[in-house]
Formats: structure tokens, sequence, C-alpha cells
């Protein structure tokens, strides 16, 4: 019992330390506010949409920013202000000064500019333009002062636990101490000059004045400072320097541009995620199939980063800056067309202004003249090439899948040089001249054609020539970041299983020709109790569908397959479109079946996304699945490659989406130009590729040899080491059940799951999972690690030093793993940092369920595990600690060292648990 009071004692105090609050101000709209979510406050122009109080369910406090003293004439209650209230006019800001003394103001701004904020769900409020009275040519400060004190009392009377943040007022402090959360100021080293729209470095007196104004308060008054400073978007290091000097006084800083529009840097850093990667759409009929996307996109998301895209052929983006973006990737195959090559340059010239880091692979896409060149510190080589080209010098990050073979076609652009950074190929030419074919430089780097990758003449396959992992994070300079991880949970690698519906009316090659659903149900989905997706095609099972006469059967079989309760329901469409995207394929959206066939033969139909999705989930739901029972996700069919359509679609309607990606690294195509990304970005909506591609592409279309989808066993291996790049996904059609050697083969992937130590989750599950890898926020302290996202989400690949668990919080352990450790979270937010010397504390180590609570003290461990099968869980460092599961002592299964760590394994027979471990003091 002393433990256990000991250790809640500690959670108790634990809580009643609290640090000063991270602060953001962003009044922009471009941003999407889950970037800042690792802020405690952040500051927003509430006129913009945003959600205070879905904002608050990830651990935030949206802020109101709201004008005391002056008034735009766009503000909805601009017309009911009384015109002898205007005493001034704010000409940088084109707004009215109000004044203060009215005894009906305190009571106007209460009702008309607060409470509609309050309503919308905003409980603090920042205030500003408190000084403005002072623009006016006449004024009692002393009576202005006693009205601004008016307002903030007539606040807390009418909104009771009301927060404010007081932007300057000074004087009126002392009044209303008790009142306000906070005291924030501008520009105390840099400022913003609206009037001339310039940034400035602020003088010594002026900031010495301002700064005995700021100590005086948190000395006299015990108020935190928000000092707030300006600064160029494009230079961070400038905008970090100047955050350290605010916060070496003490004070909580907040430094972004004049606008507030950007991602400053506060108290804490968030580190960029996104790497914009330009290509040309010209060089292949839709964006699935661009070397961008194919081959790059996978390395940035393993190294925790999202792919954006900008096809050269439209205008390029503005706004590109280093608050929001790690990076940009140009590839092109070829030159661009000319139209695009003087906007190219200026594009490229401003991303090298703004220190944004570039990596060119392929072609530059335009010809370079020599000033381009030698502001890429570069020297342009000329036409006189002597051939043939042989290999001089090559980095160690060159030869990663084939080795570099000069060609005749793809001559060098640049003269190998002294200072041309750090040269990663150099060539040589028939008359001993070197050239320089990839190199590092202070502005990023470049790998040209033909030495990033090559295509196997004569097939599908390609090889990296470069390790495309060490190219991007040398060129793009990308820091060490704890990388979200959706492979994996609590140290386990993730294992579904998803069907799609194909052939659910099939004969099944077997004695007696049962329909290959039923073979599905009874070899399979009721062998093998792990969690399964599993869909049908409603043009195929629906009595309005291609088989009246089997409906009554096949919909039967749909039912009690979707009555278990390992099973989950997805739709594999109405009519299974073949092509979605069928304006990029140059067809027509109407096209029927004599003009090419794009869909089942269903008659009288034409494509539909809304019917194809929303249609053939609500006849699943109505006709299909038990009353309330989910059916929430759409499998996509055929080329799965949806338009951005069909993905709003489903969006918009709440359901999950899952397929395409094509992963299919085996032996016979052993390169990672096999293994796709976590799926792709189409005007802001996402699609989640499958993790292993099915049975089709192993069985050659379905043309045999039908025993080929055992080789997904590869494919699981593969993507598994040297690195974990998948979870493993058994993911076949029905049809796969028409046949001995298809069921022998998804037979032979389910029983190697059972020689491997995973984590089973439904395809919902991991759907969420790539959804909160887009949506997570990293950030960084002056003490470590900071993390915040959805809560579905929960491993972090760190290849670094362990974290120090003492004083985390939201994570419960670690393990190792091919590329270093897994970081085991336990919700929506983790705060960490590293130590090499951490002391040895007792820890998750690994569990084939996901934590459900979660528990953390000097006197022991606390959590509840919940999943899907019997529970298995290890932990680390827990010798001397007594175990219990469910109140009951627990017994290690067996105990094991990996390395100088001692595991205790537990198993459990049932799929939840509630798990204490009450361990010596120290």
């Amino acid at each position: 019992m002393h433990r256990l009071l000991a250790f809640f004692l500690f959670l108790c105090s634990a809580a009643l330390v609290q640090a000063a609050p991270s602060v953001a101000l962003y009044y922009g709209q471009a941003i999407p506010l889950q970037e800042f979510r690792n802020f405690d406050i952040v500051v927003v122009e509430a006129g913009h949409g945003h959600d205070p109080r879905a904002f608050r369910q990830v651990g935030g406090e949206l802020y109101a920013y709201v004008s005391v003293a002056e008034v735009q004439a766009s503000r909805s209650y601009y017309k009911d202000i009384p015109a002898a209230w205007k005493m001034a006019r704010n000409r940088d800001w084109g707004s009215e000064v109000i004044d203060q003394t009215p005894a009906a103001w305190p009571a106007f701004f209460a009702e008309k500019v607060v409470a509609p904020l309050w309503e919308k769900g905003y409980r603090g409020f920042f205030l500003d333009t408190l000084d403005s009275y002072r623009l006016a040519r006449q004024f009692d400060e002393a009576a202005q002062q006693q009205g601004l004190i008016r307002v903030i009392e007539t606040l807390h009377r009418r909104f009771p636990g009301i927060q404010l943040i007081l932007n300057r007022g000074f004087e009126i402090v002392p009044a209303v101490r008790d009142k306000i959360r906070m005291v924030a100021a501008e520009s105390l080293f840099r400022g913003w000059d609206a009037g001339s729209g310039r940034y400035r470095e602020i003088p010594a007196g002026d900031r010495e004045w301002l700064l005995g104004q700021l100590q005086t308060i948190r000395q006299r008054d015990g108020l935190d400072i928000l000092a707030i400073d300006y600064v160029a978007p494009h230079d961070r290091a400038l905008t970090r320097d100047t955050a350290a000097r605010i916060a070496a006084l003490g004070f909580i800083p907040w430094v972004s541009d004049g606008a507030l529009e950007r991602i400053g840097i506060g108290s804490i850093e968030v580190m960029p995620r996104r790497v914009l990667l330009v290509y040309d759409s010209s060089e292949s009929p839709a964006l699935n199939y661009t070397n961008a996307h194919r081959f790059l996109q996978m390395p940035l998301n393993h190294l925790g980063y999202i792919a954006e895209y900008a096809d050269v052929a439209r205008e390029l983006p503005a706004g590109i800056l280093p608050d929001r973006y790690a990076g940009i990737v140009t590839w092109f195959s070829g030159g661009i067309a000319p139209a695009r090559h003087r906007p190219l340059a200026r594009w490229l010239a401003g991303i090298l202004e703004r220190q944004l880091p570039l990596a060119i692979i392929g072609d530059p896409g335009f010809q370079l003249d020599r000033a381009f060149a030698a502001r890429l510190g570069l020297r342009l080589a000329g036409d006189n090439i002597r051939l043939p080209l042989s290999v001089a010098r090559q980095h160690p990050m060159l030869g990663f899948e084939a080795p570099p073979l000069p060609n005749r076609s793809d001559l060098p652009l640049f003269m190998a040089t002294e200072n041309a950074g750090n040269p990663l190929l150099t060539v040589r030419a028939a008359d001993r001249q070197e050239y320089l074919a990839g190199a590092l430089l202070p502005w990023g780097g470049f790998i040209l054609d033909p030495f990033a990758l090559v295509e196997i003449p004569g097939s599908d396959q390609a090889r990296w020539v470069i390790d495309p992992f060490a190219f991007l994070k040398a060129s793009l300079r990308l820091p060490e970041i704890p990388v979200p991880d959706v492979t994996t949970e609590n140290g386990r690698r993730l294992f579904f299983s998803h069907v799609d519906g194909d052939g659910f009316p099939s004969l099944a090659e077997l004695p007696g020709s049962p329909l290959a659903a039923e073979v599905l149900l009874t070899e399979i989905v009721e062998r093998y109790k792990t969690p399964m997706t599993i869909s049908v095609i409603e043009a195929e099972t629906a009595p309005h569908g291609l088989f009246p006469k089997l409906s009554p059967a096949l919909e039967d079989i749909a039912r009690r397959i979707f009555r278990l309760p390992h099973v989950e329901i997805a739709s594999h469409t109405y009519a299974h479109p073949f092509i979605w995207d069928r304006n990029v394929s140059g067809l027509s959206k109407n096209r029927n079946r004599e003009e090419g066939i794009y869909q089942l033969d269903v008659p009288n139909y034409r494509y539909d996304p809304v019917r194809e999705i929303i249609g053939s989930i609500d006849y699943i739901r109505e006709r299909l699945a038990p009353p309330g029972k989910p059916v929430s996700i759409l499998l996509w069919s055929g080329d799965t490659a949806p338009d951005a359509e069909a993905l709003r679609v489903v969006e918009n309607a709440g359901y999950l989406n899952l397929n395409g990606g094509d992963t299919s690294i085996t032996r016979n195509n052993p390169s990672l130009t096999a293994v796709g990304a976590h799926g792709i970005e189409k005007d802001g909506h996402l699609q989640v590729y499958a993790p292993i591609t099915n049975e089709n592409i192993y069985t050659n279309l379905w043309r045999g040899p039908y025993y080929g989808y055992e080789r997904v066993i590869e494919s699981f291996e593969m993507t598994g080491s040297p690195r974990r790049l998948k979870p493993v996904d058994i993911y076949y059609h029905t049809y796969s059940a028409s046949k001995r050697a298809g069921l022998t083969a998804v037979h032979k992937a389910f029983a190697w799951t059972r020689t491997q130590a995973l984590h089973p989750v439904f395809a919902s599950e991991f759907i969420r999972k790539v959804q909160d890898f887009h949506a997570i926020a990293i950030a960084r302290d002056q003490h470590g690690w900071l993390f915040r996202g959805n809560g579905e989400l929960r491993t972090l690949r760190w290849n670094g030093a362990p974290p120090r668990l003492a004083d985390a919080q939201g994570v419960i352990g670690h393990n190792p793993g091919p590329e270093g450790s897994y970081i085991h979270l336990t919700g929506a937010s983790a705060r960490f940092a590293v130590a090499a010397d951490a002391a040895r504390t007792p820890r998750l180590y690994d569990a084939n369920a996901r934590i459900a609570g979660h528990q953390n003290g000097p006197g022991g461990l606390g959590f509840a595990l919940k999943g899907h099968v019997p529970i298995e869980f290890s932990l680390a460092d827990s010798q001397a600690c007594q175990v219990r599961a469910d109140g009951r002592s627990l017994a290690p299964h067996r105990s094991v060292r990996h390395g100088d760590t001692a595991v205790q394994e537990f198993r459990l027979a049932h799929a939840a648990a509630q798990i204490q471990l009450l361990c010596p003091a120290r």
C-alpha cells in the first residue's frame, strides 16, 4: 500500500508543477492549425473559421485575437458603434480608435465582441490595441486607463473562467493582475514597420525601456511575459536566434513574420515535415506514375516526411518557406516545355534566395546558363565532351542497387572543379577531362541522369543507382527527428488482412463446385481468428446486380462472414471501376462497354463516384451488415488510382479508403523501387495505399501460376529488414478461394505470420495511422522532443540515445528495431528527452495489443492493454517488480536477454487486461 500511495502522491505533485506555456500567434488561414498543435496556446484570428473545441481535444487552447481600442470597418459590430466613441484613426492599419471612457462601452464590448466568440467555444482572448488612445490628439490618460480596467472587470463578471492576455497596457496591470494570464509586448529585439513594410532591429534605447517594463511586471506582479518579435520569414537562423535571446531573459518568445501568417519559433520549434516534389505532368499519364511519386515518396515517408507535389506545367506555388517545408526536390526525365523554362528558373532562384534546401534529380529541366550555374557554385561543361565516359570517383552512396554506368546520351553538364562542394560522382572523358555528375553543395545537391535510377530494358523493373535515403538526407540537410512510424505499435510489426470482393460468385474448382465465397468463409475466415477486413462488390451480390439467381446464397454467405467478430466490413464498390480517373486516361466518364470496358457490365449504368462509393456502402449496411456494425471502408478497385473527386466523396462522407501502391518487392525484383509510399494526396485528399500488393500481381494477373501468391512471404521479409518499411498485410481477392493452389498460398501466408512476433490490427486502424502520419506535429525545445497527433499512430522510430523515461510524458517504453529504437507512445501526445546514460527503469518492451490507459511513477507502472487476440507482452528491467494482471499475480512465460537488457515475456488467454507493476523504491 505504501508504494501505491507514494505513486499517486508523485502524480499529484507532478501535476502541480507547471512550466510557462508555449505560445504561438497565427493570424493567417493558409496553414492548417494541426501544425501548431504542440503549442499550449495559439492566438488566432477567430474570423477565419477555427474550431476551438476541436483544438482543445488535442491538448491545446485557441485564444481569439480581439482589438479593444481599435476597430476596422470589416468587423460585424462596426456599424453599431456610435460616432461619438470614435476618437482617432490609425492610418497604418486603416482602423478607428475607440474611446474607452463611455459608460456603455464595457458592456458593448462584452456582448458584441466577446460573447459571439464565447459561444463558438473560445475561452481565452488576446486583448490588443490597449494603448491606442494615445493616437488621439487629446485624451485623458487616467480616464482611458480606467475604461480599460472596466472592460476587463466586465469580461470577468460576464464570462466566468475567461483567460486574458494583455498586449502592453503596462500601466493597468497592477489593477488587473489577478484577472489576466500574461502580458505581451512586441518588438523587443526585432520589429516590423508596417508603414515602410520593412523588418528592423530595435534601437538599444527602446529595447532597454521595454525590457525594464517587462521585468518590472514579472517581478512585481508575478505574471508570465510573452515577447513577440518579427523577422523575415525565410530567415530561420535569425528567427531561431531571436527566440533564444528572448527565452534567455526568462520570457515566453514568439518570433514570426510581420503579418503573423507563418509558423514562427517560440519556446518550442516546430519541425517542418513537408517536402515539395516538382515534376512534369507531360512525362506520365497521371501523378501516380511519375518518378517522383513511384520512387521518391517512399524514402521520404520512411524518413518521416510528407510529400507534396507541384506540376511544372502549371503555375508553381508561391509561399514555399522553411517554416513548413524541409526542402524542394525536382525530378525531370528530360527538358520541360520551353515556355516553362524561364518561370522555372525564376522560381528556383527564389527557392535559393529563401534558403530552402534544393535537390535536383535527373535533368535540371531547362537549359542552364553560366549565370545560373555560377549561382549554384558550378561551371558549365560545354559541348566538346570526348566519349566514352568512365567513372573516375564515386561516393559510397553510389552503387546502391546498380553500379553507375555512364552512357552516350546523358552527358554531364558541369566541370569538375576544386570548389565543387562534396562530389558524389566524377566521370572522366577520353581526353582525361573530368566532369561532375553529382555533388552536395551549400544550397543542397544534385545527381544527374543516368546516375539516380536506371530501368532494366525489357522489363518493368528499375534499380536505384544512388542510395535515396542517404541522398535525400544529405542534400536536403534533413535533421534527425523521431520518425512517426506506421509499421509498428508497441515494438511489434503490425499485421492485418484484407480481401477485395472480386470473385464472390465464382465456383471453386473443388469437389461439389462450391461458391468461392463459401470456401473463403470455411477455409480461411473461420480458421484464422485474426482481424480481417472483407468486402463485396454490390453488382456481384445484390439481387439487382449481375447474378440475381445466385444473390440469395451470396448475400447469406456475406451476412455470415460479416457477423464474425474478427471481421471488419468494407465495400469494393458498386460496379468495380477498372479506371477511376478517366479524364487523365483520355476517356470520358460516361463511356460505356461498346467504347471500352471500364467497369462491370451493369446494364444502363454510367459511372458515378457517389453511386460507386456511398451507394455501395449503403447497400452493405442495409442488407448485409449486422445491426449496429459499421461499414466505413472503401477498397479501391481496378487501377486503384482514384481522382481527387472520388477521394473527396469518400472523405466528405466520413469513410476510410485503402488500396493501391503496388508494393511487390521479391527476390525476382529485389529493389526498393518496388516498394510504394504510404499513400498519395490529391487536392488535399489522401488515398491510403495497401502495404503489400495482392495475389493478382504474383500470379501474372491471375493467369498463373496460381500458387504465385506464396511469394508474398518474400515481400513480407524484404519490407521488414534491413528496414522495416511496411506492415504485414495478407491482401487477396475472393477468387483465390476458387483454386486449391490459390488457397494453399493464402494458407502459407497465414502460417508464416504465426512464426513472427506481430501486432494484429484491423485495416481501419492502419488507415488511421497513415492519416495521423500526415497530421502529426513534431517540435523540439531546449529539453527534448514534443509530439502531438490524433492518437492513432503510437510509434516513433528514433536513431539515437533512448528516451529518458523518468521524466517522459506519454511514453511507456522502447525496444530496438532494424534502424534504431521504436518508442512506444500511450496516446495523442508525448514529451521526452534522450540520454545515453539514462537510468534503467521498468518499461514495456513490446506487446501485441494497444495501450488503453497508462500511469507511471517511482513506485511502479500501470497500464491497460486491449487487443484483438490473446495478449502477449514483455517487460524490460522489471525483475525486481511484482507483476499483476487484473489484480492477480502473473508469472513470466519466460525470461530472456536482448543484448544487455533483461526481458520478461508474459501471456494471457484473453485480449484485454489491466497490468500493474509494483516495484521497490529506488
